[in-house]
């Protein structure tokens, strides 16, 4: 942990930098806790930090490239081709990336969680000022899990290293070790028993992109069907399913003039244009001028002259179908201007001659790259409940079945309006591997895929699963990787490695 103290040293402060402050603990004019947390004013003000910190862009980033969700776009010079050939370890940017942003982000959420010690809240405060310590611990829960779920080997195992517990703000000499994962689990089922007895959901249009209700128990689906907790997994999607008021995004109206447009009357387009709120759980707000997550795939703007150094992965496009089929994910995911090959196997110049370019993130006015992250999503309820089903044989059936389930997300999906087949499995396998490929589609480049696969990959028989040009035109050298392989899970990142003797590596790294 010391680089990341080192880094958030001065997030309450603000100052001016001379040489001298390099070295400088204590800065002129420096403002303390005691100055920034006064009233629940200042609470507000920094909690509307700690949300600016929560974020899932390097998760969406490095699961789109490492597994089967992107190729190589005709604009590419180099970017990301070392880890889209799997070169993974300590020194890998992406993980580095991944395990600054969520520790910032704790580290964030714990000098709230101090500051607003400082606060004796009147009484007709203390609702709020609870409230808002709960969304913090809520926050904090969210950067546990995620580190957890990426760095930590079996995450299933309470006995396995997980990551390092933080609970408070750590002092510049400390270097920690590895908690395991019961330990972590431990914390975060403790952030979110208070987050759910404290918890004041806020209102408005907006209200989707702050901790609410809906959150917490979609954060506990999920959390649960990756520890393999089915029973507590469908509790909690079910409760999503039933009371959050939410319904499946439908696929109508579908006007072909403007559905690529800003005034797009399509419920499915406009959820990820950030039009409406359709069947989002939580969004992180991006502000036109804050980040821009479809810088992943364009230099410019989400389009054929934008410079797409990554478009989508032809085996993807294929699960898409046809127009004829009527899916609106194909539509939605791709842009109209991309360049699409009849045969691609034989084409010359297959980089040039099949651009599919994504358009799951169109931007929006004033940022052309830019978009909410979507973190939770009604659909993905509906998956962990198919899951929870398969996990107990109840694959097949018109109702309470993973048929069941997925024929009715397909359905939504749909807007000519086409009733789609009830599957029928002959194998659980089949099962897993049905559920498998609706998540891909359904939740591609939303950061889903790496885990998903590590995860559930072995039940459906399924690994990463790239088009063989995608791999041919870029020299990689192998195009996939057994389930089995140690870069399903992340490296500890080389600058914890040096400046924590206290930490240990994942295995084969």
């Amino acid at each position: 942990m010391k680089k990341i103290r080192l880094i958030l040293l001065f997030a309450i402060g603000l100052s001016l930098f001379s040489c001298e402050d390099a070295y400088r603990i204590e800065q002129d004019g420096e403002f303390g806790e005691n100055v920034t947390f006064q009233s629940l004013d200042d609470m507000q003000l920094y909690l509307n930090q700690v949300y600016n910190r929560a974020t899932i862009t390097n998760e969406i980033a490095f699961s789109a490239v490492f597994t089967d969700e992107l190729g190589i776009g005709s604009q590419n010079a180099g970017q990301n081709l070392d880890l889209y050939k799997y070169t993974l370890n300590s020194a890998t940017a992406e993980p580095a990336a991944m395990w600054l942003a969520h520790y910032t982000l704790i580290n964030y959420t714990n000098r709230f969680l101090r500051g607003a010690a400082r606060i004796t809240p009147e009484a007709d405060e203390v609702a709020a000022y609870n409230s808002m310590v709960a969304q913090a611990r809520a926050l904090r829960a969210f950067g546990h899990f995620q580190l957890l779920s990426f760095f930590s080997e079996n995450i299933k195992d309470d006995n396995a290293l997980g990551v390092i517990l933080m609970d408070r703000v750590p002092a510049l000499t400390e270097e920690l070790p590895r908690n395991t994962n019961g330990e972590v689990f431990a914390l975060i089922e403790s952030d979110l028993t208070y987050a759910d007895a404290n918890l004041v959901d806020q209102a408005g249009a907006n209200s989707f992109k702050f901790v609410s209700k809906n959150f917490l128990n979609a954060f506990r689906a999920r959390m649960y069907a990756y520890r393999g907790n089915y029973t507590l997994a469908a509790q909690y999607a079910d409760i999503v399913i039933n009371t959050s008021g939410l319904n499946l995004t439908a696929a109508t109206p579908y006007v072909a003039g403007n559905f690529y447009t800003a005034t797009t009357t399509n419920p499915y387009r406009q959820m990820f244009a950030d039009v409406n709120q359709g069947e989002i759980i939580l969004s992180l707000a991006r502000p036109a001028a804050q980040g821009g997550i479809a810088g992943t795939f364009y230099f410019n703007r989400t389009n054929l002259s934008g410079g797409p150094f990554h478009d989508m992965g032809r085996n993807l496009f294929n699960l898409l179908g046809t127009f004829e089929q009527g899916d609106i994910r194909r539509r939605a995911y791709i842009d109209p201007t991309s360049v699409i090959a009849a045969d691609p196997a034989t084409v010359a110049n297959y980089k040039g001659a099949d651009v599919l370019l994504i358009d799951k993130y169109p931007g929006k006015a004033g940022g052309d790259l830019t978009n909410d992250l979507k973190v939770f999503r009604l659909s993905e309820m509906y998956f962990i409940k198919a899951e929870a089903l398969a996990s107990t044989g109840n694959i097949n059936g018109a109702t309470n079945s993973v048929a069941a389930i997925l024929k009715q997300i397909r359905d939504r999906r749909n807007y000519l309006g086409l009733v789609q087949p009830l599957p029928n499995y002959a194998s659980a396998t089949e099962a897993w591997a049905d559920i498998l490929k609706e998540r891909r589609i359904e939740l591609c480049f939303e950061g889903h895929r790496y885990i998903d696969l590590k995860r559930l990959g072995g039940l459906a028989n399924v690994t990463i699963d790239r088009y063989f040009r995608d791999c041919e035109e870029n020299n990689v050298p192998v195009c996939s990787l057994p389930l089995t392989d140690h870069r399903f899970t992340l490296p500890i990142p080389l600058d914890e490695m040096l400046g924590n003797r206290n930490i240990q590596q994942n295995t084969d790294y």
